[in-house]
């Protein structure tokens, strides 16, 4: 009997020790204070939807109190308030539930309760929808639903790798047009075969009826979502879509949480077959995603025709997840975007720098865009840039025994093909207008991209690749533009290659290029570096702003590095750049203006255009590393000239050996 009583004393002393902690937090993390005598007002730690605990599990322990006049339930909040018609309930409550447990969700919590004076009557607050925004519920019946999730085909096919994915947190679905994840935007020129599903048809055509659309959507993307699984708060980009976005819930409802860059939010609620429909302000301005997440925070009863979830905390509870599909319906945009909301508006923002490519055809448009039609712009001015041989490449052409056949891979102007005339040379470039330039010098030149040069394998002596690969987007790429040069080569024939080094200083010296900042007609002043830098770094801000309040998917987390544009005769602070080239002379800015050639990201506030180059600009040994993994080759010499790293290279077998 004294054991008894021992050991319910302990448990008592337990319990004691437990609610008083409980208190404690409450206090601490939540500013509710606990008060030592009798009320009918009590708090229930552990009692509450943050941790799974439904409002209808509670209540049903609740009432073994008495009864119960009240029950706040906050959302994602670990606790509940409970009023109970009189003290007397309240004290009878306080004794016989604490420290009872409670199984609710396969899993099992215990109620600690502490005596409040009162319940904060404005913890109770509803809000309004955003602008723009309606919930239009049951917009499909059952057979409809049905029939909508049957359309989509699921089943993995070899030329669907692009319109279906198995994304992080999801499964997704494209038609009419695919959207992309890296860029955050549609191919507009590239259509996907076969359109939207048929079977959408007569629900577009309801929508259009009944004024939801003006036009109707020609892209499609279906989610899948499985309990547990969301989307991270995003806008659709505004220079990829029109205006009105419509989404369709299926299977399951889930809650949406929408948020404007002011800090408000507001959650909604989208049952199964419900159509949410999305204009205006609620379209460009709040983001809107789903908090991955079991079980969401709903309306006891659901209030018709609005969708809204409020936080009235005395109808509130938890829903489980099911598995969601939702069909999202956009109408491609042709035209900028000239929205109310610039701020957040890719169209009326200056265009981000590009990103770090991955994928062949990235690197290839890429390459196009900042490499080729970049030349093409300003080939006349970078011509004239361009006369003075470096010492070492003039010494390796001078060294080639008379009647060599050499090829110059990448010439621009072909300031090399004239070095040595006891050799046979010959020169190819990408940039059409420098080849023209060759060819008006009385040089042999055609127009070829160095991966794929029109000559036949084991004919040359020599080549020589001179600021060239450094312009390659990918490692892939750069490493083919060396297996070419090998491929031309003679047994024993050589090659020279130079691409610009990281190392702008070496062995405590500085490059030519560091130190021709402040000095040299050709080079920018100070202000126009400073401006374009501080142009870059406010773009970069806004887009870091834009990525934190509105990330677009979570694919965003796995999207390559922004390539940052670098500030002129100054040391590299990143392999993957932007060089920007201040076009001079009158001929070719006019041309520039003409064809639109500004290709930059950013522009200088000055009358001159700006072009940007991509550069992948080398670290000590990776150029080496990468002509080992060359076959048929072996590095005679390796070296680091003016800011350049250098290779002299030899053909030890042929190309069928």
């Amino acid at each position: 009997m004294d054991s008894t009583r021992v050991r319910r004393a302990k448990e008592e002393k337990k319990l004691l020790r437990r609610q008083i902690k409980a208190s404690h937090t409450l206090l601490k993390h939540e500013g509710i204070s606990t008060v030592s005598h009798p009320t009918k007002h009590l708090v229930v730690s552990n009692g509450g939807l943050g941790n799974g605990v439904s409002r209808e599990s509670l209540l049903e322990v609740l009432k073994e109190g008495g009864t119960v006049e009240s029950l706040l339930t906050p959302p994602a909040k670990p606790y509940a308030f409970v009023t109970y018609s009189s003290t007397e309930a309240g004290r009878n409550a306080y004794t016989l539930l604490n420290g009872r447990a409670l199984l609710c969700h396969d899993q099992s919590v215990t109620l600690y309760f502490s005596y409040v004076e009162k319940v904060d009557s404005d913890r109770n607050v509803s809000c309004a929808l955003p602008p723009g925004l309606s919930v239009l519920e049951d917009f499909v019946s059952p057979e409809e639903e049905l029939q909508l999730l049957l359309a989509v085909d699921w089943m993995p096919h070899t030329d669907d790798v692009k319109v279906q994915k198995a994304l992080k947190h999801r499964r997704v679905k494209h038609y009419g047009y695919e959207f992309r994840y890296d860029n955050n935007n549609v191919d507009k020129d590239k259509p996907l075969p076969g359109g939207l599903p048929a079977e959408c048809d007569a629900l577009l055509q309801r929508c259009l009826a009944d004024g939801h659309i003006s036009v109707l959507p020609d892209q499609l993307t279906v989610n899948q979502y499985q309990s547990g699984q969301g989307i991270p708060p995003h806008v659709d980009t505004h220079s990829a879509f029109e205006d009105t976005i419509l989404s369709l819930s299926l299977g399951a409802k889930t809650v949406m949480d929408f948020k404007h860059p002011d800090g408000r939010s507001v959650a909604v609620v989208l049952p199964e077959r419900s159509l949410l429909v999305m204009k205006g302000e609620s379209r460009y301005l709040w983001t809107h995603g789903i908090t991955p997440r079991k079980f969401d925070v709903v309306p006891v009863s659901e209030v018709e025709e609005s969708g809204l979830m409020t936080s009235d905390m005395s109808n509130l509870t938890l829903s489980r997840r099911g598995t969601r599909t939702s069909l999202t319906f956009r109408k491609i945009r042709h035209t900028p975007c000239n929205c109310a909301y610039p701020s957040v508006c890719d169209s009326q923002q200056p265009p981000s720098p590009p990103t770090v490519p991955v994928a062949e055809g990235d690197a290839c448009r890429l390459e196009e865009q900042y490499v080729h039609q970049v030349y093409e712009e300003i080939s006349s001015h970078f011509s004239s840039t361009r006369h003075s041989p470096w010492p070492h490449v003039r010494d390796f052409l001078l060294s080639l025994p008379p009647g060599s056949i050499l090829a110059d891979i990448g010439c621009g102007n072909g300031k090399y093909l004239g070095i040595n005339p006891e050799v046979i040379s010959v020169g190819c470039d990408r940039s059409a207008n420098l080849v023209q330039i060759c060819v008006e010098r009385g040089y042999e030149a055609f127009v070829s991209d160095a991966l794929s040069v029109p000559l036949r394998s084991d004919s040359c002596d020599a080549c020589i690749s001179i600021a060239v690969i450094h312009h390659f987007s990918t490692q892939e790429r750069r490493q083919a533009a060396v297996r070419e040069l090998v491929r031309l080569l003679k047994v024993g024939g050589r090659a020279l290659i130079y691409i610009w080094a990281m190392e702008q200083e070496y062995n405590n010296q500085k490059s030519k290029y560091l130190k021709e900042r402040t000095t040299g007609a050709s080079v920018e002043s100070s202000d126009e570096l400073a401006t374009e830098e501080n142009m870059f770094n406010q773009r970069e801000e806004h887009d870091r702003k834009i990525s934190s309040d509105m990330k677009c998917t979570e694919e965003q987390n796995v999207t390559q590095p922004r390539i940052h544009i670098h500030t002129n005769r100054t040391a590299f602070l990143s392999q993957d750049l932007l060089v920007p080239w201040h076009l001079k002379g009158n001929a070719d800015k006019n041309k520039g203006a003409r064809s639109g050639g500004r290709n930059g990201p950013l522009e200088n506030t000055s009358q001159r255009p700006v072009f940007h180059r991509y550069y992948h600009v080398f670290q000590q040994g990776e150029l080496e590393e990468m002509c080992f993994g060359v076959t048929g080759v072996k590095v005679l010499r390796s070296y680091h000239d003016q800011g350049n790293w250098c290779v002299e290279l030899e053909k030890t077998r042929g190309n069928s050996s």
